[in-house]
């Protein structure tokens, strides 16, 4: 099989105007408007507006090819990877097909239209105008914060806003276009099953051809198994039709997620061929690992946990968006850094969630390089859906193209359903009919339980996030399957509140703050820098939610003395909070397995609950998720007026003062930990000092003993506490008794000094969250936003240029 891509001499225009621009395939309609000046940037300022006014038209895309000789096929196919939306293509000027699903492949028949010179033409309607049109016929309600009707067409539905993203709804041709020649037969499918037993792995190849009925018998397959270390084994003339195929695994090399092994990867090629000679040659990327879900009953409830070669995974990470409004940004190299940056904090998962689109393959490659494992929404987010016959067949075929598409890869670790709609459906949180409930069962209970039976048996399935297991049976229950947890935030309750339970497995939690100061100048003017300006509540897509972040930094912070120290103290604020509920989660280690927070990344820039910003600046949340996802972490479960009465004023208000330390251990070793911990004085002389040793078995988390600490002055006296491992240091942090606003931090006189890719720290006193930043806000470094005790810290810089250094900590709020 000849493959032409179809990637140059593209042209845009709006349908209806006379003049045509170039046009970027793959891309988008935003982007290549953006490239010709015909639309200033959507992010800067409330622009958003004229790009929504924009996409309201029609957009036609056109690309004038020289065809190879149609005689060396029997056939050719035009092949669109992703046309984003309602598409109608023709070919020297007569109709080949139409599209109506972003998310699905489409392979129309051209043999008889092509010709030596041809025009290729795609018109894509206006997706605004369809989702008004078939909302005024049947209502499909969903997020409020996206636009009337975006649950009736197949398309991302964060286009169309969200609560972290503007309403942008690109549209155009997102992925490659080609022309398929094919000489009686191609391999449309390859499925890598595994059987694991001790000592060996067995594989089972299963090949879906396409050819003529009945000729399946005049063709043959070889099989060549590429192993990491170079070596290979071939297999040769093996039947296509009826046979079943083994490839037994010498010494495999097993996949593990990052933190527990190695991610060593097989290539297996399928050769076709008929009489001896070679027709297609389709290689497909393994890894060796029985992965599945843990669900037992236990004294709690029920466990969920990944369970990856039979050990019980603790998840790490979190939710991952589309990372960008305008589809045609999005590249293989921007995925790959963000995924790296994940790598960076000790991410084992990241969660794909159902709002956006399904990941390119370039994305899925890179988690499993990285040893990222993948929960894998199917794209269905908060909304209920119409299912016609139609619709049915629409999504049927959506399913299987990237059920195939993603089955392989090492990285995936389960299928979901959707995103918070068996949650909502079921307590009529969309005003849903009983029609439109009935539809949820079939969609999610039935329809896709039965298509994974068939192109994907051996991966999980779970019918929504949060859920029990289906039925509507109780969905968000702590006690089984996973939770989405938002009484912190969306519900107001303290930051404190995260410790009240233990959950089996969190999908969702999340605190929001805001960029830092380079990216809000990059959709700002000097008079919007307020967060209740227009534009800053512009770009915050959650309703008064700036005034939740002050809301919140009020009952922790002093009042910022600056804009810039608010942007500074918000970011505190979120990663504190969503540090206080990870490090809580892992001390409980076995009861809850699971802690993947909201947010990974932006969509644009402004506020949102992400820890990696639209540029791929990491806010203090990034840092800390580092730290408290090390493989070894020692935490501090302490008591404190932050857990108790927080009322300064309640009659006899007292408090208890204790801390209680946990090691978890997420690796498969047993470690030999030295905990040493001191009371400090707020010029960090140590007051007291205790070390404690104990011995953590691999995967467990273990206590010490509760100390009390009755005599210690919450106003000027803290606790700081590290992990030694074989005498290093790996592990640690500080803990408050008290609010930081009422703290009294004395002047910490940070200084910096710089030493090749090395920059060093150094303070007086007690300096909490010690920020380094350049001028560009741009490093990526190993340690940041750490705490000081008059002594200094040694960081290295890891991206980002050395200029215009600066520091700051608590005492510059």
């Amino acid at each position: 099989m000849k493959t032409v891509m179809l990637d140059n001499n593209w042209q845009m225009q709006i349908a209806g105007e006379s003049e045509w621009v170039p046009a970027r395939v793959p891309g988008s309609v935003y982007a290549d408007l953006i490239a010709c000046d015909r639309l200033e940037d959507p992010y800067w300022r409330d622009n958003e507006i004229k790009a929504l006014e924009i996409i309201d038209n029609d957009f036609i895309y056109r690309c004038d090819f020289a065809a190879p000789d149609k005689r060396c096929a029997d056939r050719i196919l035009l092949r669109f990877e992703c046309l984003d939306t309602l598409a109608e293509v023709s070919l020297n000027g007569k109709a080949v097909g139409t599209a109506e699903n972003m998310n699905r492949i489409y392979e129309f028949g051209v043999t008889e239209l092509l010709e030596e010179e041809n025009r290729l033409e795609i018109l894509f309607r206006s997706s605004l105008k369809y989702i008004k049109e078939e909302q005024q016929k049947v209502r499909a309600v969903g997020c409020v914060d996206a636009m009337d009707g975006f649950a009736h067409i197949r398309k991302a539905h964060s286009m169309f806003g969200w609560d972290w993203g503007p309403m942008i709804p690109d549209a155009g041709i997102h992925r490659p276009v080609s022309l398929l020649y094919i000489n009686g037969a191609r391999i449309s499918g390859l499925y890598v099953r595994q059987r694991h037993e001790e000592g060996s792995v067995t594989l089972y190849p299963e090949v879906e051809l396409d050819c003529v009925a009945g000729q399946e018998a005049d063709y043959c397959l070889d099989m060549i198994l590429h192993e990491p270390d170079g070596s290979r084994s071939v297999y040769e003339n093996l039947p296509c039709k009826n046979a079943v195929r083994e490839i037994e695994v010498a010494s495999p090399r097993l996949w593990w997620p990052r933190g527990y092994g190695e991610q060593p990867l097989y290539r297996l090629e399928a050769v076709l061929k008929r009489e001896g000679e070679e027709i297609q040659r389709l290689s497909q990327r393994i890894g060796l690992r029985k992965i599945g879900i843990q669900r037992r009953k236990d004294e709690y409830g029920e466990s969920f946990a990944h369970e990856v070669n039979g050990i019980a995974v603790f998840a790490m990470g979190a939710d991952y968006i589309p990372q960008d409004n305008i589809f045609g940004r999005i590249t293989p190299e921007r995925s790959r850094k963000l995924l790296e940056n994940c790598a960076e904090a000790n991410f084992n998962i990241i969660r794909v969630w159902g709002g956006g689109y399904y990941p390119e393959d370039d994305f899925l490659d890179a988690c499993d390089e990285l040893g990222l494992m993948v929960w894998q929404d199917f794209m269905f987010a908060c909304a209920v859906y119409e299912l016609t016959d139609a619709f049915e067949e629409n999504i049927t075929a959506e399913f299987i193209d990237n059920i195939k598409r993603i089955r392989n890869h090492a990285c995936l670790a389960l299928w979901c359903g959707n995103n918070e709609m068996e949650m909502f459906v079921a307590g009529g949180g969309w005003g849903n009919s009983p029609k439109q409930m009935s539809d949820y069962f079939k969609m999610y209970e039935y329809i896709l339980p039965k298509l994974l039976k068939k192109y994907d048996p051996d991966t999980f399935y779970w019918p929504a996030s949060p859920s029990s297991g289906g039925g509507f049976d109780n969905p968000n229950d702590e006690n089984r399957g996973d939770v989405h947890y938002w009484d912190v935030w969306h519900g107001g309750k303290p930051i404190t509140e995260f410790r009240k339970f233990y959950f089996r497995y969190a999908s969702e939690f999340g605190f929001q703050s805001l960029p830092g100061i380079r990216t809000v100048e990059s959709f700002t003017l000097p008079k919007d820098r307020n967060i209740f300006s227009y534009v800053m509540e512009k770009h915050q897509r959650n309703c008064n939610a700036n005034g939740k972040i002050m809301f919140y930094l009020q009952q922790e912070f002093r009042c910022p003395r600056s804009f810039e120290a608010t942007l500074y103290a918000s970011q505190l604020l979120q990663a504190e909070a969503i540090r206080s509920a990870a490090e809580h989660f892992r001390r409980y280690r076995g009861r809850c397995m699971g802690a993947v927070y909201w947010q990974l990344n932006d969509i644009w820039p402004g506020a949102s609950w992400s820890s990696v910003d639209y540029y791929g600046r990491w806010k203090a949340l990034h840092y800390y998720a580092r730290r408290f996802f090390a493989p070894v972490l020692l935490s501090c479960e302490e008591e404190s007026m932050m857990t108790q009465e927080r009322n300064i004023n309640a009659e006899a208000h007292s408090f208890r003062k204790s801390v209680r330390f946990n090691v978890s251990n997420e690796t498969r070793q047993t470690q030999k930990a030295e905990v040493r911990w001191q009371v400090r004085r707020n010029d960090g002389h140590i007051l007291r000092q205790e070390t404690e040793y104990l011995e953590v078995p691999a995967l467990t988390a273990s206590f010490l003993p509760k100390w009390e600490l009755p005599e210690l002055d919450p106003f000027t006296e803290y606790v700081s506490y590290g992990l030694y491992l074989e005498g290093k240091w790996v592990s640690g942090g500080s803990v408050l008794f008290i609010m930081p606003k009422y703290f009294e931090f004395l002047e910490p006189k940070l200084e910096w000094s710089l030493n090749g890719d090395e920059i060093t720290v150094s303070s007086d006193v007690f300096a909490k969250s010690v920020e380094i930043s350049n001028e560009n806000d741009d490093f990526i470094l190993s340690d940041n936003f750490f705490d000081l005790h008059g002594d200094k810290r040694t960081v290295k810089i890891l991206s980002g240029e050395p200029e215009g250094i600066k520091v700051r900590s608590v005492y510059d709020i």
